[in-house]
């Protein structure tokens, strides 16, 4: 994607060296665009945990080049096996929830244990995180161009009119290695001259759909419109609203999807108003191994401090401020499991598929089976 005409991936090699890995840091964003280096395994593993990056796509990328920083480390270090296994169990401790950060460690894991020669280790292990990332790239570019009929179809029927579009967080390209997830179909309907405009959800508490969807969206030129929270059933019971399409950080082989607090609500929303409900993911995104969303996926519970203060920009620059009582008590869940039977189809980088587990299989057999 493009910022101010330049292009950019998420996560990238500076200067095609191998030493250094950058990022875009989102955490001051919209307000300041930051480009911050990563240059150990330690690094990777605070970005994450801090939200420097976020996304699982994105997640699962850096995590990688956290491995291959570890490899470089563990070669100096007394003990190879025990500083490598120390680095796994940290980056895997950063959160709980995206499971691409899961697949990502174990592909890592499965190319050092794999190679005989400790010479060649780092290089190979570089080469994979390099694969990790251009894979996620590719895998969200398919995505957008599975998902591109269902817009088109949509616009058809309104005879070239408008198509609304409802999101909730971020799982464009800031949330991944490249294009996106939920928003992949919609850059990729704009951009083929369809009429588009997306609602765009707040996203308490840290706003990354007011802050990172919509600066997306204003640096590609999509038509959006920035609604809090608790909006999107009004304008779904108005006849405002054609469909939702939102990422997934976890769906379980019977169509479970985890995502973003507050997903679930939109989805219930949507089914009493016969609105389609979508749901945007990678292979990297499906944990084949898990049944009840409900019951088995990890809930992480953030900081109280994000729901607390409010990061904005005023005449002095930008600043938190207190919106709550100070001594008032917080609960601060990250993510919410949505029921396959809310969910209309998933969008993957194979193509669609119903959220459940037949067709899920069928589709995704190989991977089922390792």
């Amino acid at each position: 994607m493009r910022i101010n005409n330049k292009y950019y991936r998420s996560i990238w090699l500076k200067d095609d060296a191998a030493d250094v890995v950058q990022i875009i840091d989102q955490r001051p964003l919209p307000h300041e665009f930051i480009i911050e280096d990563l240059k150990s395994m330690q690094d990777c593993a605070e970005a994450i945990r801090e939200m420097h990056v976020r996304g699982a796509p994105l997640i699962g990328a850096t995590a990688a080049f956290g491995m291959y920083f570890a490899v470089r480390e563990a070669l100096n270090s007394e003990s190879f096996q025990k500083h490598i296994g120390r680095a796994f169990i940290a980056l895997a401790e950063t959160r709980p929830t995206a499971v691409d950060l899961f697949y990502a460690l174990r592909r890592m894991q499965q190319v050092i244990d794999n190679c005989e020669d400790l010479s060649l280790v780092a290089e190979a292990c570089l080469n994979e995180a390099q694969a990790i990332a251009d894979e996620s790239a590719e895998q969200c570019r398919q995505i957008g161009l599975h998902g591109l009929p269902l817009i088109e179809t949509v616009s058809k029927i309104k005879r070239g009119g408008t198509v609304n579009i409802l999101t909730h967080c971020n799982a464009g390209w800031l949330a991944t290695v490249d294009y996106g997830t939920a928003l992949a179909p919609i850059y990729a309907a704009f951009d083929k001259g369809i009429d588009v405009h997306v609602w765009v959800d707040e996203t308490r508490p840290r706003n990354q759909g007011a802050r990172l969807t919509a600066y997306e969206l204003l640096q590609h030129g999509v038509p959006h419109t920035v609604i809090p929270d608790n909006t999107g059933g009004h304008l779904m019971q108005h006849g405002m609203v054609d469909m939702v399409i939102v990422g997934s950080d976890r769906t379980t082989r019977k169509g479970d999807v985890c995502n973003k607090i507050g997903t679930y609500l939109k989805a219930l929303a949507a089914r009493d108003n016969d609105i389609p409900f979508y749901v945007a993911l990678p292979v990297s995104s499906f944990d084949f191994e898990l049944q009840d969303g409900l019951k088995e996926i990890p809930i992480e519970q953030r900081s109280d401090h994000e729901v607390k203060y409010i990061y904005g920009k005023n005449e002095h620059g930008t600043s938190e401020v207190l919106l709550t009582p100070a001594g008032s008590p917080v609960a601060n869940y990250a993510f919410d499991v949505t029921p396959a039977r809310l969910v209309s189809a998933l969008i993957t980088d194979r193509g669609i598929c119903k959220a459940n587990e037949r067709s899920i299989v069928q589709m995704f057999s190989p991977e089922m089976a390792v």
